[in-house]
């Protein structure tokens, strides 16, 4: 039996992903690696083979054209046969005292006489992660010890108030794979941003969380083509766009509010803060069109739903991108980039 999943999706990764893999593969046996070579035309499928030869119990090779990120992961959920399931690109890795004190908790949950339903598994694992600038040799964690218990498991009515740096990344989960399959995640191909949905669709589905407060996943930040490299987002705003109406629309946060009015809370707060990052990168486009694709973007919110909408724009962070006039611009643009400087985001 394989505890955990953990899918790489790879596009043109042949000059890094030999560290992702084999960080991963510290997890032995009872990890299953899927490495998606997203139809790559450098060496990236060659790397996945030789190392799908050389840990044959361990490591899965998959070919296929290219779809993007979401479809790799899309491939990823569709083949897992672990218990558990995660997600690491190719340019990051997992820290291996934290990844072995991971896997063993699972086991420790995930032993037979729990399996069969005697006691509750954790729905979600929640791990820190590190956002690493190795050019720059700096290094930030981030960690959820004001939301969650440590080392206990809890729900979502149980935990406590988001920091407005937090939020719960791809980089800090570990779904149980029936989970992501019950919430019919299915990630938008040939488009960025698609992170964004996968950690929050599922929650709502999600009784039990277990947080561990160990530094497990590091994300490298400093590559000039990285989707959160800010010229980079401007270009693919229309993707941003995209993955911020997807996901203000995959969950009904009344219903969600009627059995955990926190988890709705931070959804939403969460909703909020993809608006303010579309709105924020219009802004700082500086064209007309960009300024009528901001009012669409707004508009377009007001029309799906009301509600969500007003509480949107009058009451958190994102409404703040639509102050009025060119200073209103300044402004919220001035906001953004001490945010910047005060939480390292690139």
């Amino acid at each position: 039996m394989k505890y955990l999943t953990v899918t790489v999706p790879c596009y043109n990764s042949e000059d890094y992903m030999n560290r992702c893999i084999d960080s991963l593969l510290e997890g032995g046996d009872d990890v299953e690696i899927i490495i998606v070579n997203d139809g790559s035309t450098d060496r990236t499928g060659e790397i996945a083979d030789d190392y799908a030869r050389r840990y044959p119990d361990i490591v899965r090779a998959v070919h296929k054209e290219n779809g993007g990120h979401g479809s790799g992961v899309n491939k990823g959920i569709e083949l897992a046969t672990g218990l558990y399931f995660k997600v690491v690109d190719s340019d990051d890795w997992l820290a291996p005292e934290a990844y072995r004190a991971l896997m063993y908790q699972i086991k420790e949950f995930c032993g037979e006489a729990v399996w069969n339903d005697v006691a509750p598994v954790p729905d979600l694992f929640v791990c820190n992660y590190v956002y690493d600038h190795l050019d720059e040799g700096t290094s930030r964690a981030m960690n959820y010890r004001n939301v969650f218990p440590s080392g206990h498991m809890c729900t979502w009515n149980e935990i406590g108030h988001f920091h407005p740096s937090q939020y719960l990344i791809m980089h800090a989960l570990v779904f149980r794979t029936e989970i992501l399959r019950k919430a019919g995640v299915k990630l938008p191909e040939h488009t960025f941003y698609v992170d964004n949905l996968f950690s929050y669709q599922p929650l709502p589905l999600v009784q039990h969380i277990y947080y561990m407060d160990v530094d497990l996943y590091h994300y490298y930040l400093g590559r000039d083509d990285q989707s959160v490299n800010e010229e980079v987002l401007k270009r693919r705003i229309d993707q941003q766009i995209y993955v911020t109406n997807e996901v203000s629309h995959c969950v009904d946060l009344l219903e969600v509010k009627e059995k955990y009015p926190k988890l709705a809370n931070y959804m939403c707060r969460n909703i909020s803060i993809m608006m303010a990052i579309s709105s924020i990168h219009l802004l700082l486009i500086e064209t007309e069109e960009s300024k009528r694709k901001h009012k669409e973007l707004w508009r377009n919110m007001k029309q799906r739903n009301k509600g969500l909408y007003y509480r949107l724009k009058y009451s958190t962070l994102s409404g703040l991108t639509c102050l009025p006039g060119k200073l209103g611009g300044k402004l919220t643009v001035g906001g953004y980039r001490m945010a910047k400087r005060i939480y390292q985001f690139q």
